[in-house]
């Protein structure tokens, strides 16, 4: 346990071992670089991108939002569904009860106003560590959907209303099964009931502003596959995981097939290719974002090779970019990530921070009448609201 450096006394952050924390700082990292990465061609077609990069497309960082390196909107609503789970950690060890997707609801509400767009349920939300950094108030092109779902949210943990399957709810949900992968890490006979509430909070989160089914179940396959990389198993046994946990919910059908479509593209064109993507999709919709990020993670021999397969085609490149970099981050971990990428990355220091949080989470003395000034710390950076 290190001492924070900041001018709090006796405040105390916990820092896991390296084996844990390469492997939760690869996932949450790797999702930050393939965001950033992909960033200035979003909005791009693969010959435009080619035309301004060359060839092998874009490969390293390149101004977006004014400066190079910039997370985007994918990264900034990940920090926040991290901080939700934190929190909703921290309500259930104080209080002894906690709904977390409320929980998370609030988060993603102080992630609105960080956009300048004010909730009448602000009153009451507007605090905690994350907060406190003023880039995450840039805004990057934050979704539509997301926007007006969150501006439309009546109680905290209502799902949307609306029928949308827009990405922006499976791009964000990596944290729900990293957080879980630290529950299972220290009890490993509830493995399973961590791996059945990853999926189903995964689904939940989505839920609060993606109101179609698949783009629901999206996010909770994401969140399993992540749960399973961070516990051992290998991306084609996550997969086929996702598949089972899918197969028995009604409407599936679309999540499955996307999935299912990328594993076997994966094997009849083992070196991951660009005409594989556009089969795939653009990755505009959920299922289209996890296939892409899904079939570059199988196909890339390194993180390196698979994040730039993942940002350069007609699409989506940044969140594609993100959902690739979560897995092979996961996978690999943070020291296969190219220096070059991480050295201008935004926010590196905050992103680091809360993957260790959510590896440490186990840890903490919340609740511990004989850990005060550690009690002190995680209940102020993560308040249980």
């Amino acid at each position: 346990m290190d001492q924070d450096d900041d001018d709090r006394p006796g405040a105390f952050r916990r820092v896991p071992d390296g084996g844990v924390s390469t492997r939760f700082r690869g996932c949450l990292l790797g999702g930050a670089v393939g965001d950033a990465l992909g960033a200035p061609v979003e909005f791009l077609k693969r010959d435009a991108i080619v035309g301004v990069f060359g060839q092998d497309g874009i490969r390293d960082m390149a101004p977006a939002y004014g400066r190079v390196g910039a997370i985007t909107d994918d990264t900034q609503m990940t920090l926040f569904t991290a901080e939700g789970l934190l929190r909703a950690h921290v309500r259930g060890a104080v209080r002894g009860i906690c709904h977390a997707p409320s929980v998370v609801a609030y988060a993603y509400l102080r992630w609105l106003h960080t956009q300048g767009v004010g909730h009448p349920l602000h009153t009451h939300c507007l605090d905690g560590w994350l907060l406190g950094h003023r880039a995450l108030f840039a805004r990057r092109a934050p979704g539509v959907t997301c926007m007006s779902a969150l501006r439309a949210t009546g109680a905290a943990g209502d799902p949307a209303r609306n029928d949308s399957k827009g990405c922006g709810g499976v791009m964000r949900v990596a944290p729900v099964g990293m957080y879980f992968a630290a529950l299972a890490g220290i009890q490993p006979q509830r493995r399973g009931a961590f791996a059945a509430r990853a999926f189903e909070l995964g689904c939940e989160a989505a839920g609060l502003t993606h109101g179609h089914p698949t783009g629901r179940l999206a996010a909770g396959a994401f969140a399993l596959i992540v749960f399973d990389l961070l516990t051992g198993v290998t991306l084609e046994a996550a997969a086929a995981n996702a598949l089972r946990a899918l197969s028995s919910l009604a409407d599936h059908a679309e999540a499955s097939a996307a999935i299912e479509k990328a594993l076997r593209l994966a094997a009849e064109r083992p070196a991951a290719r660009s005409d594989a993507i556009a089969e795939l999709g653009e990755g505009w919709i959920a299922e289209e974002a996890l296939a892409i990020g899904l079939y570059c993670a199988l196909g890339a021999p390194d993180f390196e090779s698979g994040v730039v397969l993942a940002v350069n085609h007609d699409g989506d490149s940044d969140s594609t970019g993100l959902i690739a970099g979560h897995l092979l981050g996961a996978i690999h971990g943070v020291d296969a990530i190219p220096a070059r990428w991480l050295a201008p990355l935004e926010l590196r220091d905050v992103i680091e921070e809360v993957a260790d949080d959510l590896a440490t989470v186990t840890e903490w003395g919340v609740g511990d009448c004989d850990a005060e000034n550690e009690e002190a710390y995680y209940v102020k950076r993560y308040p249980g609201s």
